[in-house]
């Protein structure tokens, strides 16, 4: 995330604190973001300098007026008008870790070779909100090269209880008692 990104993402969480509008903008910029990304032709349009500068500010007029908060929608045409645009999701995301923050929310990504079933993930769940005192939201992904067990990355912080980490951990050590 570049320093402009987190700099506009820190005004957004500001003004949506002071207007107590912090929940409505963060289902917001989430889906925003989303269009976004799944839509990269449209942010090059928006910054297409051969397409007079009214057109672009018209499209975000016309995609995004009446459907999203007034401030976000001021908050994509400043964006827009001083050239960062395509920092939107660095911006987003910096807005949701201010929101968490102040919410004591904690986001954790899990690694597994597997999919966790819904009982695994709401165990390991309890198990970092105990860890942290925070409550937790839990992102997964699949990595089979692990073979078993799990990575959590939580706060920054990496615990590796798979099979894989516990193998090189393995082989650290050895090679440090033979060297």
């Amino acid at each position: 995330m570049t320093k402009t990104a987190a700099a506009y993402g820190n005004g957004l969480y500001e003004l949506a604190a002071e207007e107590n509008i912090c929940d409505e903008i963060l289902s917001e910029v989430g889906a925003v973001d989303k269009i976004l990304r799944d839509n990269p032709d449209y942010l090059r349009i928006l910054s297409e300098n051969s397409i007079p500068k009214q057109e672009r500010f018209k499209l975000i007029d016309d995609a995004f007026s009446g459907k999203i908060n007034k401030y976000l929608l001021n908050f994509m045409k400043i964006l827009f008008e001083k050239g960062y645009i395509r920092d939107f999701s660095g911006c987003a995301r910096q807005y949701v870790i201010r929101y968490n923050e102040a919410n004591g929310i904690s986001e954790a990504v899990v690694t597994s070779a597997v999919e966790l079933d819904e009982l695994q993930k709401e165990a390991l769940i309890r198990k970092l909100e105990t860890i942290s005192g925070r409550k937790i939201i839990l992102k997964e992904r699949i990595d089979r090269s692990i073979v078993a067990g799990l990575k959590v990355e939580m706060d920054g912080i990496q615990y590796d209880g798979s099979a894989s980490g516990r193998l090189k951990t393995i082989r650290k050590n050895v090679s440090d008692i033979i060297v």
